[in-house]
């Protein structure tokens, strides 16, 4: 992420959304594989043989495209899709999303803690604040987000946030230029779009300062 919340351009490619119809960079979809049984295996990394199905990472385009049988249309043949895929879907982003933030904290690009944080927002060092779903309206309201767009994330519960952290539970948390933090955003979307209506991405709120 450039600083002033513009992001740099990754992976450009893109690729058409089975459920959809829709063409977008790979950053925004799920990929799929056809593991050796003719079941659809989520391949979240992106790192499994064969060619790839698409779906977008949003819960109702998952769920159109188990219900509707789209997954063996767009293998070409006859696929076996488990009851539980989109669950499946999320545990595997939430699991990647917690990695890359627990990879960016060990490159020292990702802090945690409300003094810390707070001293890397006002030398503006941060471009990304994070905090925990579940803490403290009040809490959460003292830190003021970084400017831009994508500069907050709040999908994560304290205790999700406490895995990447080697603790048990985590309330703020702030990423610095550079490292995986483009990587940590693009993640934290997908996330965002498959649960729901779960968590918030920060884009229509802003917390202030007291």
């Amino acid at each position: 992420m450039a600083r002033g919340g513009r992001i740099k351009d990754r992976d450009v490619s893109e690729r058409r959304c089975i459920a959809t119809g829709e063409t977008q960079p790979k950053a925004g979809l799920i990929r799929f594989a056809v593991g050796p049984e003719a079941q659809i295996v989520p391949d979240v990394l992106e790192k499994l043989p064969g060619r790839g199905i698409w779906v977008a990472a949003d819960r109702d385009a998952l769920t159109k495209a188990v219900t509707k049988g789209l997954f063996s249309r767009g293998a070409k043949q006859k696929v076996q899709v488990a009851d539980d895929l989109v669950d499946q879907v999320e545990a595997a982003v939430q699991r990647n999303l917690i990695n890359l933030l627990s990879l960016a904290r060990k490159g020292g690009y990702a802090v945690q803690g409300y003094e810390k944080v707070k001293g890397m927002l006002a030398n503006e060092m941060a471009d990304v604040l994070i905090q925990a779903s579940d803490g403290s309206a009040r809490g959460k309201s003292k830190l003021r987000r970084p400017e831009g767009d994508d500069s907050f994330i709040g999908i994560l519960t304290g205790q999700e946030l406490g895995l990447a952290f080697g603790r048990e539970n985590v309330i703020h948390c702030a990423l610095a230029t550079g490292g995986l933090t483009l990587r940590v955003v693009e993640e934290a979307k997908r996330l965002h779009g498959v649960r729901g209506n779960g968590g918030d991405m920060g884009s229509l709120e802003r917390f202030e300062t007291t």
